[in-house]
């Protein structure tokens, strides 16, 4: 079973289309798509720097 068929995007983006107006939805769609890029780049960045980065060895020496 799909989870979003064609015929519930196409409600969905009637109601966006309704809601927001014509010239405001491009706006919303690049900022969510900068939105996502920007997460999954600091995800990747995240998981590399775990993965690379050596143990750190505290010296608390007081």
């Amino acid at each position: 079973m799909d989870l979003l068929s064609p015929v519930h995007l196409a409600i969905i983006l009637i109601v966006a289309l309704l809601i927001f107006g014509p010239k405001r939805l491009p706006e919303l769609g690049n900022g969510l798509g900068k939105t996502i890029r920007d997460f999954r780049k600091a995800m990747q960045d995240n998981a590399e720097g775990v993965s690379n980065e050596p143990p750190s060895q505290s010296t608390d020496q007081n």
